[in-house]
């Protein structure tokens, strides 16, 4: 039985990666800050045979070591590491003080960084890393800020594993979110200059779901996968690689302000 680590485990994307990845048979260590989430992916699974959660903040310096004991402890390997952690809402760099910075980086990349650090060397040939980037990794984004520079490292981060420990037959990649609809987008959906950024440069009538995130991680997870090593998917309905405008963009009247 294989075991996956999911850092976020609790909602949206890990959530429902962990249900995916248990239905194809995994066992599920899934760690998250709120114990009420963990509570909801525990009935979501509904097989304590088959999950072990932790509630911790993947920043804390202790965190790795207990997330990796746990796998450990209770399924005796680690053969996939899901680094889905994240938070949104940055601001443009020169809105940006340090302490917003320094959550950024600390939570998207060297938590990510520092786990993946202790859970390697417990992993062999044929497991995989799976980090959880950003289109604003890939191309630049409005308003992006310290998000984008942490994403922008993971990235650099997964493609260096991959290099380094692929030979050992230990694969990493990136998947590449656009915007996807979990609650906190939902909730954003009322700002009409959010909806007009992503929805009228989207060329797929409609947006990402947490489903379709959580399915080409499975897919990195699996042997159809088995040769795939230092790439980022990019899972945008066609956002980052098209100059698309929607019909209405296009024949909105511009306004001088």
């Amino acid at each position: 039985m294989q075991v996956a680590i999911i850092t976020g485990a609790g909602s949206g994307i890990g959530l429902a990666t962990a249900k995916m990845l248990h239905a194809a048979g995994m066992a599920i260590v899934g760690i998250g800050r709120d114990p009420a989430k963990l509570e909801t992916l525990a009935a979501e699974i509904a097989d304590p045979d088959k999950l072990a959660t932790l509630s911790v903040d993947v920043t804390e310096d202790d965190a790795p070591a207990r997330i990796v004991q746990l796998a450990l402890e209770r399924f005796g390997r680690i053969d996939f590491l899901i680094n889905n952690a994240g938070a949104g809402a940055p601001k443009p760099l020169h809105e940006t003080d340090d302490a917003m910075l320094d959550g950024f980086l600390n939570l998207m990349l060297r938590a990510p960084f520092r786990l993946t650090r202790e859970a390697i060397v417990h992993m062999g040939e044929g497991s995989g890393i799976v980090n959880v980037t950003s289109t604003f990794a890939v191309i630049g984004g409005r308003r992006g800020g310290a998000y984008s520079a942490a994403k922008g490292g993971l990235t650099s981060l997964t493609e260096h594993i991959a290099c380094d420990y692929g030979p050992k037959g230990i694969r990493a990649n990136c998947v590449a979110p656009g915007v996807t609809m979990t609650d906190m987008v939902r909730g954003r959906m009322t700002d009409e200059t959010f909806r007009r950024i992503n929805i009228e440069t989207t060329p797929f009538p409609r947006l990402g779901e947490v489903e379709d995130i959580a399915s080409t991680i499975a897919f990195l997870c699996s042997p159809g996968a088995g040769f795939i090593n230092g790439q980022t998917i990019v899972v945008d309905g066609g956002w980052t690689s098209t100059k698309y405008l929607s019909p209405r963009a296009l024949t909105s009247k511009w306004v001088e302000e």
